[in-house]
């Protein structure tokens, strides 16, 4: 795994990119057009979610505490895959957090303590629809945050993870990577139908004129936070079906369950994977 390294600044991306966020000749290009169609999805994800269901009972059985990061651009597919996730669980060991905007009495005290009374205790497994990592995206860049608050922020963020992983928490933090055209079209998608209006937001109408920006502070965030002890895991997710299945299949593989079958849960590696700095240059993130 690699270590935590600061500046991500000046990255020099190789992949040719025609603005569309999808790096031509890049894996990245590649698994943005792949499909799978509807039977075949849910086939495989009934059985990976009963092998979540084994999960479960493993933890519960153990008195576990397992929490799980999901962050992503605005449309990036967070609530489909949490959806997914957590359906067939337990829902009195099961919790998913999704904090509003912090409130005035919330700005006054230590950035990270509204997240502590959300973490797992024993037996639990909590899913956060963003997390703390607000301070590392949508805050810097949409201006709701100081530049000192911001740098105070990825200084501290790894000793706290690192607080959190020795207190015994399995931690798993996934990033959601979409390009510039398929946000577009979600964003569009959400206002159009009155079903998903609800999940549309202020931030959502000027999230792709801020593009370039929010790919300038996930790159930050992903050098300055992914450590040994918190690795950061990316996810193709241009599509939808295939994201949600490799999501889940990477969780699966990284947690210790009894009856584990293997070869449902193997994660295809060019959707998921884990970051490393040459993500960067090679053309595996959107841009």
């Amino acid at each position: 795994m690699a270590k935590n390294k600061k500046g991500a600044k000046g990255a020099k991306h190789k992949a040719d990119v025609d603005g569309t966020g999808t790096a031509h000749g890049s894996a990245r290009d590649e698994t943005a057009t792949r499909s799978i169609g509807r039977e075949d999805y849910e086939a495989q994800l009934h059985m990976l979610q009963i092998e979540l269901v084994k999960l479960q009972r493993h933890f519960i059985k153990c008195n576990d505490r397992i929490l799980i990061l999901l962050e992503g651009r605005d449309g990036a597919g967070k609530d489909g895959s949490i959806k997914r996730l957590v359906e067939h669980l337990s829902p009195r060991e099961t919790r998913v957090v999704a904090l509003g905007k912090p409130s005035d009495r919330d700005r006054t005290g230590w950035y990270f303590q509204r997240y502590v009374p959300h973490l797992p205790v024993g037996e639990e497994l909590v899913v956060f629809n963003r997390s703390w990592y607000n301070r590392a995206g949508v805050e810097p860049v949409m201006g709701f945050c100081t530049a000192e608050e911001h740098e105070e922020f990825m200084n501290s963020v790894p000793k706290f993870e690192e607080m959190l992983v020795n207190s015994g928490i399995k931690l798993l933090k996934y990033y959601l990577d979409i390009g510039k055209k398929e946000q577009s079209r979600r964003l569009g998608e959400r206002r159009r139908d009155p079903l998903k209006q609800w999940k549309s937001s202020p931030v959502d109408a000027v999230a792709l004129k801020h593009w370039d920006g929010y790919t300038r502070a996930r790159d930050e965030m992903f050098m300055r936070t992914h450590t040994a002890a918190a690795p950061w895991s990316v996810v193709h997710g241009d599509n939808k079906r295939l994201a949600r299945l490799n999501l889940i299949r990477d969780i699966l593989s990284r947690l210790h369950y009894a009856g584990k079958k293997h070869k449902v849960i193997a994660p295809d590696r060019e959707i998921v994977f884990e970051f490393s700095q040459d993500c960067l240059d090679s053309g595996r993130l959107a841009r």
